[in-house]
This record gives C-alpha cells, structure tokens and sequence, in this order.
C-alpha cells in the first residue's frame, strides 16, 4: 500500500505545472478516491489539496526568483487563473509577493513545502482491539449542530453544544438506544473531502436506533453496510483523537480494508473525573481485494 501511495506522490510531483486529478490518485494507489483523500491526511498530517498547494507554489517560488518567467506565464503555469490569485496565494505562503521577491532576489525569504514520501517504520507498540459488523439500516436520532473540525484538544463549539441540550432532552433520546452501539454516540457527518481544519461537519448528539423519530428531534438515515469498531482507553480528549489517526496510519495499511463514505460513530465513557475515557469508535468500510 505504502509503495502505491509513493507511486501516487511521484505522479503529483510529474504534474505541478498540469491539472492532477484524484481519480488517477487513486487509481494508482488502488484504492477510492474517498479512502486516498482519508488516508493521505492521516498520513501527510494536511490535506491532499493543500500539500499540492504547497508544492506548487515552492516550485513556482523557485521559478520567480529564476526570472526566466514572467510572473504571469509563472501563475498560469501553476494553475492561477490572474496574476492577482497567484499574488495573493504566493503571499500566504511565502510571506512575501512574487514581485516583490523578485525585486529582492538573493535578499528573499521563502517557504519551502518538502516532497512527502511515505515509509513504514516497525515499532511493535501495541495492538489495535477491532472487530468488523454487518449492521442493517439504522437512524441516528438526536440533536444536530454544523461545527469546524478540530484535529487537537476538545472541540469547543461540540462542548458547548452538548452543554446546551436540558437533561429531559438527552433522557428522551437515550431511551431510543436499542442497538450497537449503545447509549449516547456522537456522529460526525458530511465532512469536507480535504479533512482540513476549520472545514465543517454535522454532530449528531444521539442515539442508534430503530425507532420512529419523536417531534423535534434530528435524524440520520444510515444505510446498511459493514463497520470497523475499535476500542481504546486512555487521556480525555488525547486517546480519542489519537485513535482516529491510528486507525488511518496503522490499521488501514496493514488489513484489507478500505474506508468508504458515511458517518464515523463514536462512544464515550469518561471516568469520574472527566480525565480519562473509555472509547469505542465505528468506521463504514469495505473490503478489497487482496
């Protein structure tokens, strides 16, 4: 997998001054565009859109303190439809405009965004518990919030949601439970592709169910398919966001299984104390061929 995502990588790399299409990604990782897009993130620590941002514009850095070009043959080469866009994306990278760097030449101080490649490196740490469930369709049934996607720490804007909902509300829901997995859950849905942070999602604050939705109440329609389930423990909020990156960076290279679209479940136990957490984490995937 790891020699597929690095072919993949070469192909960005031939492709900077050309339109690259995840599609071909994917195609020569083997893999869907949706589970590249996940992984890579996982992997690379930043999205696919970005690092090919990134890229784009160190080579294009180099290019405008060359002078062989100028700066907008250099902006259409990269991709930028006016001198004004490639300008402004330039300068949020580099700190600088290209014109002025130009001007500046050795005096210049740019960014520089490396090549990726990806490498396995054994370290035998521990296990991943996980088992792997066929679930007919469900609902999620709560309450819905559109919140930004925070990578580190606790969300502050699910926090604050979750403290907004009145304990008659949340006993209501929990008495819907009556399947995997159960109690209150939180589900993150619609996700941006990029899995950047800031990018939005929806959070449900609810329940798996069968049942008919009361009034009032938000609801998601899940249609049947097969999930992978991990189990952790640990630090409140670190362990549960770690699990997140080690199902991506570990599991999904090693099993034969691939991440397809739909929501990502998770349930949480916190200790007295609120410092520590017993987690359960549910991911829609699929097999590959093997």
């Amino acid at each position: 997998m790891l020699e597929r995502l690095n072919e993949a990588l070469e192909h960005i790399e031939s492709h900077l001054d050309q339109r690259i299409e995840v599609a071909e990604l994917a195609r020569i990782a083997v893999t869907s565009e949706y589970h590249f897009r996940r992984l890579f993130s996982a992997l690379a620590g930043i999205s696919l859109s970005e690092y090919i941002r990134r890229r784009r514009l160190t080579v294009a850095g180099a290019e405008v303190l060359a002078g062989e070009r100028t700066l907008l043959e250099i902006a259409m080469r990269y991709g930028y439809g006016s001198g004004e866009a490639f300008a402004r994306a330039f300068r949020s990278m580099h700190g600088v405009g290209p014109g002025e760097a130009r001007r500046e030449q050795a005096g210049a101080t740019l960014r520089s965004q490396p090549r990726m490649s990806f490498r396995l490196i054994v370290e035998g740490s521990s296990d991943m518990r996980y088992r792997v469930v066929a679930k007919p369709e469900f609902r999620v049934v709560g309450k819905k919030i559109r919140v930004p996607l925070v990578h580190e720490g606790v969300n502050p804007a699910i926090a604050d949601f979750i403290r907004s909902i009145d304990k008659e509300t949340i006993r209501s829901v929990a008495a819907l439970s009556d399947q995997e997995p159960e109690g209150i859950v939180g589900v993150s849905d619609n996700l941006d592709p990029s899995r950047a942070e800031g990018t939005e999602l929806d959070y449900y604050h609810g329940v798996v169910t069968g049942a008919a939705v009361p009034e009032g109440l938000d609801a998601l329609t899940v249609p049947a398919g097969t999930w992978a389930v991990f189990e952790s423990s640990g630090p409140f909020p670190q362990a549960l966001q770690y699990l997140w990156r080690d199902v991506f960076t570990e599991w999904f290279p090693s099993n034969p299984y691939r991440s397809r679209p739909g929501p990502e479940i998770l349930r949480t136990r916190l200790s007295q104390d609120a410092t520590e957490a017993d987690a359960e984490l549910w991911i829609p995937v699929e097999r590959t061929e093997v």
